[in-house]
């Protein structure tokens, strides 16, 4: 699983862990993470007659900088619809997302839903399922990195000693996060993948506008019809918390659920991979 492939999608060269054949499984990582995020659920899939596949996202090393520089949500809908065709994907195909990668999810088996036959969902609900308490006071504070990056602090931040470790342990206290940090500074030790890194936050805000490429695939990520989901939440997130998620459901496609993991913050496919991976594999069986 550590040998890393390459395959070119939308014009970026991704590169990806692999395991087993069979029908796709695209596992999609957020920040600040990388494809190693899902070393504990690709072997499972495999075992379970899935290829399963985990890419850097566009902007992760060994994945290439986008071209275009666009980080809008429709661009990450389009990579995932083009990994999907790249990768020899058919209709039982299925997409499994965490954080940033969450947001392709919701888009992508809305935009082509006839592309995938389920979808699981990870510590990032439907957008329009936060509107309603990003706002408050406590999820502000944990929120103060979005805005940071909206600056020109931001490279010299996120390159400070102990930022990336820092947030790991904020957002899932408790767990041993060297290995992934070691991970995410490989992907983002050059600062043109940092700035890539940071550009996903600063399209999500307008900072850096859209640029118009992928409007439909846009309106598609807002929306809610889709394939099914499993949406899972730590309990303990300290990233986005629990209480954001408590109308998650309501802004999911019919025949999706919602289920939240106890003993788990943000990273939970790492704190809680038994449990986590349970829940995914029961739901992609049912």
């Amino acid at each position: 699983m550590d040998e890393i492939r390459t395959v070119e999608a939308n014009g970026v060269e991704f590169g990806y862990l692999s395991m087993g054949s069979g029908p796709l499984a695209l596992c999609l990582h957020g920040f600040p993470d990388s494809a190693h995020t899902w070393r504990h659920l690709l072997p499972e899939l495999a075992e379970r007659g899935y290829h399963a596949v985990a890419p850097f996202m566009r902007g992760y090393a060994p994945t290439g900088v986008p071209a275009d520089g666009a980080y809008e949500g429709g661009a990450l809908v389009a990579d995932v619809v083009a990994l999907h065709e790249a990768l020899g994907g058919g209709s039982d195909a299925v997409v499994i997302g965490h954080d940033w990668g969450a947001l392709p999810v919701y888009g992508a088996t809305a935009f082509a839903p006839g592309r995938w036959r389920k979808a699981v969902a990870m510590a990032m609900p439907p957008l329009a399922a936060m509107l309603g308490t990003f706002f408050q006071y406590d999820q502000l504070k944990r929120s103060f990195y979005i805005f940071l990056f909206q600056t020109g602090l931001a490279e010299v931040a996120a390159t400070s000693d102990g930022f990336f470790e820092g947030l790991w342990r904020d957002w899932s206290p408790g767990y041993a996060a060297g290995q992934d940090v070691a991970h995410v500074k490989d992907c983002l030790r050059d600062p043109a993948n940092l700035a890539a890194a940071i550009g996903y936050y600063r399209a999500m805000l307008g900072t850096t506008p859209p640029t118009g490429r992928y409007e439909r695939e846009q309106a598609a990520a807002g929306g809610v019809a889709g394939r099914p989901v499993l949406y899972l939440h730590g309990l303990d997130d300290g990233c986005l918390g629990a209480e954001l998620v408590k109308d998650a459901g309501a802004h999911l496609p019919e025949g999706s659920r919602v289920e939240y993991v106890a003993g788990a913050g943000h990273f939970l496919q790492l704190e809680r991979p038994r449990e986590v991976n349970d829940l995914v594999l029961g739901w992609l069986d049912a």
